[in-house]
C-alpha cells in the first residue's frame, strides 16, 4: 500500500486503487444521514452494540433499528403478497381467455348456450353458470334450453337495481328465479346484466357458487364484465339483432 492510501489493482493493469477506510464510511455517513432510511436492507447487516444508558434513558439507536427492521419485515410481506396477487390475476385471466375463445368458437346458437351454461363452469372453476333473459306478459315462462330461463319484466331491474351492471353477494341463499332447481346450492353469486340489443330485452349472465365466501361485494369484476361484452357480441351475431 502506498503513503497516500492507495494499493495496486490485483487484475495486472497497474492502477491505483484508493482503499475505503473507516473514517471515509463515516464521513460519507454523516453527509447522507438518510442512508440507512433509504436502504434499509443493511441493516439487518450490521452488527451494533448496544449503548449503555443510566436509568429511564431510552437507546435511540435499538429503537432505530426495530423501527426500520419492522419495515423490512413489512416490506417483505408485501412484496410476497404482491406477487401471488400477480400469479392469480394471471390464472384469472388465463381461464377468462379459455372461456371467450370457447364462446366464439361454437359452431351453433345452442352449442354456444350449452358451452356458456355447461363447460364454462369448469374452465372458470365455478360451480354454476346460468343465463336469464326478460320476456313479456306472452313468453314462456320456461326457454326450451337447460341453463336458461325466462323472467318476468322489470325482474333485472329489481335484483340489481335500475342502471346497475351487476350485483355481487355472499352467504346468501339463491335465487330460483335465476338458477332454477340448482339454487338451493347457492350461497354466494353474481349477476351480470346483458344488453344484447336496443331491440330486444336485457338479460343477466348468473354465477353461483357452493362457497358463501367466493362471491361478494368487494371483488374485482373488469374480468366478469370483459367476458358479458363477449357473449353479449356473440348473440347479437348470432340472432342478427341491432345493436
Amino acid at each position: 500500500m502506498g503513503s497516500d492510501g492507495t494499493i495496486t489493482a490485483p487484475d495486472g493493469s497497474g492502477r491505483q486503487v484508493k482503499l475505503i477506510t473507516a473514517d471515509d464510511v463515516v464521513a460519507y455517513l454523516k453527509t447522507h444521514p438518510d442512508f440507512f432510511e433509504k436502504h434499509p436492507q443493511f441493516v439487518e447487516t450490521l452488527a451494533l452494540a448496544p449503548r449503555l444508558q443510566g436509568p429511564g434513558v431510552i437507546d435511540m439507536q435499538q429503537a432505530i433499528l426495530k423501527r426500520l427492521r419492522s419495515e423490512i419485515d413489512r416490506l417483505k410481506n408485501e412484496r410476497t403478497e404482491i406477487i401471488a396477487n400477480s400469479r392469480q390475476n394471471q390464472i384469472v385471466q388465463n381461464r377468462i381467455q379459455a372461456a371467450v375463445i370457447s364462446i366464439i368458437q361454437a359452431t351453433t346458437f345452442e352449442k354456444m348456450i350449452h358451452v356458456v351454461t355447461h363447460e364454462l363452469p369448469e374452465l372458470l372453476d365455478v360451480d354454476f353458470i346460468t343465463l336469464a333473459i326478460e320476456a313479456n306478459a306472452e313468453a314462456p315462462k320456461r326457454a326450451p334450453v337447460r341453463g336458461v330461463y325466462v323472467l318476468a319484466p322489470g325482474a333485472i331491474d329489481a335484483a340489481l337495481g335500475p342502471d346497475k351492471q351487476v350485483r355481487l353477494r355472499a352467504s346468501i341463499a339463491g335465487e330460483e328465479a335465476f338458477f332454477g332447481d340448482i339454487a338451493r346450492f347457492v350461497k354466494s353469486d353474481v349477476l351480470m346484466r346483458l344488453k344484447v340489443s336496443s331491440g330486444s330485452p336485457d338479460g343477466v349472465m348468473c354465477f353461483g357458487a357452493r362457497d358463501p365466501e367466493q362471491f361478494g361485494p368487494d371483488q374485482s369484476t373488469e374480468l366478469l364484465f370483459f367476458l358479458a361484452k363477449v357473449l353479449e357480441n356473440t348473440i347479437r351475431a348470432w340472432l342478427d339483432l341491432p345493436e
